[in-house]
């Protein structure tokens, strides 16, 4: 499979990406922590169908020290005993978040309750905004047609 477009040769691509990764890197100074970043990231990439994401964020995942067990049951995590009370709000607001289309009238408000019961607000924030950011990357990566397999730890910075 071949990309519809070389994004990495593409000045405008290069820009966009650049301030993708910028807002990224401020959500990643926050208080959320990093496990719970890679586990949104891996769960709105498996909804939105993002190989190359996925390839991403689970590699990315394993060096950080996740284990394949809990990475294996990410899509099952309701069915699953190897995640807390906070993963697992923040699982189920990445779910509602990167399926807004699908609740009229956004995220319900139980979930977003179960979120602030386990994060402060600038926790909140930065979740909301990493799943926003993924959603994007998601969506880019997708439409692009961008192939998975060959991401290598630490390749964007």
């Amino acid at each position: 499979m071949n990309a519809r477009l070389n994004a990495y040769a593409n000045p405008l691509a290069g820009k966009l990406v650049k301030h993708l990764v910028a807002a990224n890197k401020v959500v990643e100074e926050t208080g959320l922590p990093a496990v719970t970043q890679e586990l949104v990231k891996i769960r709105a990439s498996q909804i939105n169908g993002c190989g190359f994401c996925l390839d991403m964020h689970t590699k990315e995942a394993i060096a950080a020290g996740e284990t394949s067990l809990r990475l294996n049951l990410i899509a099952a995590w309701r069915d699953a005993t190897v995640f807390t009370d906070a993963e697992r709000a923040a699982l189920e607001l990445t779910e509602q978040g990167t399926r807004i289309a699908d609740a009229a009238g956004g995220v319900p408000d139980d979930v977003w309750a179960n979120a602030a019961k386990h994060y402060d607000e600038e926790q909140l924030l930065a979740l909301v905004s990493l799943i926003a950011i993924i959603n994007t990357f998601n969506r880019l990566n997708v439409m692009l047609q961008q192939p998975a397999g060959g991401y290598q730890v630490g390749q964007l910075g």
